[in-house]
């Protein structure tokens, strides 16, 4: 498809190639974006308003709930729950799931996010992003229940994520390739710019939280000692999706194994891990925790952590060689 085609034209051409499609899953994906747009704008003046700094409460995990991360959670679920597609919304945000209210029209589908990953870095000014997955709900009934949250990411019907940087861009894939768009604010509109995504299959790019070197197995140590050797470059901003993002365009491999002070890992399973291993997969890369692939990992818990390993498909090999020796 041309390049600077407006997101709105490439998933009506998209639905169009799907007779029996009714238009519902378009009509949320466009919702999604109009959420990134209304947050992208925030993100933009946020040192001009009163949205930097701490909320003053913790979130489900101990962590202190930045202003900006709380207007990210709000904002996703005020455009969506009234879109009648969704029957319930998961956030990193939240300890318990959000049941679309009954005022409102029920969907077939629910919503996992992370509102906005890499909060931490807000007031430095660094990029940040929202991180989104879509399945269809297995219950029956008026409101969504567990059972149609904890679901394998190979589930998954849709997952993307939306970077606010220099500039603002959406990365989504339905299982069909990977695309983004690149946010025009002149106009409003996300236009594509990079047309199915492809990470090369190794990368010159490392990206790992060196300060832990010191809590490491000895697998990751190993495997870290051999790509300083094989002279890749070390790449790490502390924001997830700034790090996947480089990545996924450049080639590389990001690591959060687990280690002495994080057994099960750090990052969350549902919000984090698997939407950008679905990502990855669609793009020809792999996402591991170590193990296994991320997207064969069935949840037992809403905000279960698990160790990730993502990126290039022989990096992440190598990765999991090291680990597994």
């Amino acid at each position: 498809m041309e390049l600077g085609t407006s997101f709105t034209q490439f998933l009506i051409d998209q639905q169009r190639k799907y007779p029996s499609a009714t238009g519902e899953f378009t009509s949320l994906l466009s919702e999604i974006a109009t959420a990134g747009k209304v947050l992208s704008r925030e993100v933009n003046k946020a040192g001009l308003i009163d949205i930097l700094g701490y909320h003053g409460k913790l979130n489900v995990h101990g962590e202190q709930v930045q202003i900006l991360d709380q207007f990210a959670n709000d904002t996703f679920i005020k455009i969506l729950r009234h879109t009648g597609h969704l029957i319930g919304i998961a956030s990193e945000e939240m300890d318990d799931p959000y049941q679309i209210p009954d005022a409102y029209p029920k969907g077939k589908y629910v919503f996992l996010m992370d509102p906005l990953d890499g909060s931490s870095n807000i007031d430095v000014n660094i990029s940040i992003g929202s991180i989104f997955s879509i399945y269809h709900r297995k219950s029956v009934g008026a409101h969504a229940t567990m059972e149609d949250f904890l679901q394998k990411g190979r589930d998954q019907v849709c997952a993307g994520y939306i970077i606010y940087g220099s500039s603002t861009m959406m990365v989504y894939t339905t299982g069909f390739g990977v695309h983004g768009f690149t946010l025009d604010p002149s106009i409003g509109e996300f236009l594509l710019s990079h047309e199915s995504i492809r990470i090369p299959s190794r990368g010159s790019i490392y990206s790992i939280n060196e300060g832990n070197e010191s809590l490491w197995g000895d697998g990751v140590r190993e495997y870290v000692r051999q790509v300083k050797k094989e002279g890749k470059s070390a790449r790490y901003v502390g924001s997830l999706v700034a790090d996947f993002h480089r990545n996924l365009l450049k080639g590389g491999i990001f690591l959060y194994p687990a280690d002495a002070k994080n057994k099960n890992g750090k990052l969350r399973l549902l919000y984090e891990a698997s939407p950008l291993a679905f990502i990855v997969e669609q793009a020809q890369g792999k996402g591991s925790n170590g193990h296994q692939p991320i997207l064969d990992i069935v949840p037992e818990k809403l905000h279960q952590r698990v160790p990730l390993i993502i990126g290039s498909s022989e990096d992440v090999e190598a990765a999991n060689a090291c680990i597994a020796s």
